[in-house]
């Protein structure tokens, strides 16, 4: 998989998120919603590999979490999301509605609809949602 690849499945997961949403199958969008954001950090990692470079074994190792903050340390954006959270109120509200995703969610049969709608909005808003502020380190 490829940095290519990770785009395009982060783009088909929030149509799906959506689909399910709109469904009223609030697990599921909140769910796949959430593999969208970490799809876009690892494309983020993809980035910076460079071709015919052989990478380093822990950092390779390291990528494959679904933790959203170890994924920002090891793409390099951690400081730099603290700078957009200064920048902007709006932005640090969304960071802090996405932050604590998990793929344990799969599990978590309590997850409302407003707490779904919350979720994939904070991602996804165009003035400050965290998946378009991501798309600019793509």
């Amino acid at each position: 998989m490829n940095k290519n690849d990770l785009e395009k499945l982060a783009d088909i997961r929030v149509k799906e998120a959506q689909v399910l949403l709109d469904a009223d199958y609030y697990h599921g969008a909140y769910y796949l919603a959430g593999y969208a954001l970490e799809c876009t950090l690892k494309a983020c990692i993809a980035k910076q590999v460079k071709a015919f470079d052989f990478p380093d074994k822990k950092h390779v190792q390291d990528s494959y979490t679904h933790d959203f903050d170890k994924l920002l340390k090891i793409s390099n954006l951690k400081q730099k999301l603290g700078h957009e959270e200064d920048r902007s109120v709006a932005f640090k509200l969304n960071w802090s509605v996405v932050k604590d995703w998990s793929e344990e969610a799969r599990y978590d049969c309590t997850i409302t609809k407003i707490k779904a709608e919350e979720f994939i909005d904070a991602m996804t808003d165009n003035e400050s949602g965290v998946l378009p502020w991501l798309k600019n380190f793509l």
